[in-house]
């Protein structure tokens, strides 16, 4: 997996590329906590997200929770299969998904 942040003076865009599994989810919850400052508006870009695993969704809701208390957080570009594992687990209905 790669990650890449983009900042600006509105939001703070994480590109995701790969795999968001159990050996990659521990450096995107890194990259969270440590890069994203003072950010109000977080965006995560998933476009080049293949795979996630339950270690992957509990990353993202754990961000969730956190930016819900500063701010606003939602995820682009989500491909087909990714969004078929937010559907099953119910984390469509939770996540603000474009």
């Amino acid at each position: 997996m790669t990650i890449e942040i983009k900042k600006n003076a509105e939001e703070t865009i994480i590109e995701i590329v790969g795999r968001l599994d159990t050996l990659t989810a521990p450096a995107l919850d890194k990259t969270i906590n440590e890069d994203i400052g003072e950010t109000k508006n977080l965006v995560l870009d998933v476009k080049g997200m293949e795979y996630i695993s339950s270690a992957g969704l509990r990353i993202l809701l754990a961000t969730q929770k956190k930016m819900q208390k500063i701010g606003s957080m939602k995820l682009t570009n989500v491909c087909e299969e990714v969004m078929d594992v937010f559907e099953m687990t119910g984390f469509a209905d939770i996540l603000v998904i474009e």
